[in-house]
């Protein structure tokens, strides 16, 4: 089994609902609520990690953020 990695979210209020950033891998979601927007983010980070090409993901962590 793979170790667990440990990834940020950032969330923040936007008009009528939030945005939930990964900025690790410089994913984002959005949702009605702090709840949604985090539980989508956890989706689409799951989708990436799912459907990437496997020098995807260490490509992303180790670019510099922008």
């Amino acid at each position: 089994m793979a170790t667990p990695l440990r990834m940020t979210a950032i969330i923040e209020r936007e008009d009528d609902g939030f945005v939930a950033l990964c900025p690790e891998l410089d994913i984002a979601s959005q949702g009605m609520s702090v709840e949604e927007a985090t539980s989508n983010l956890i989706e689409a980070l799951t989708l990436l990690f799912e459907a990437a090409a496997p020098s995807e993901i260490p490509r992303r962590l180790n670019s510099p953020i922008s």
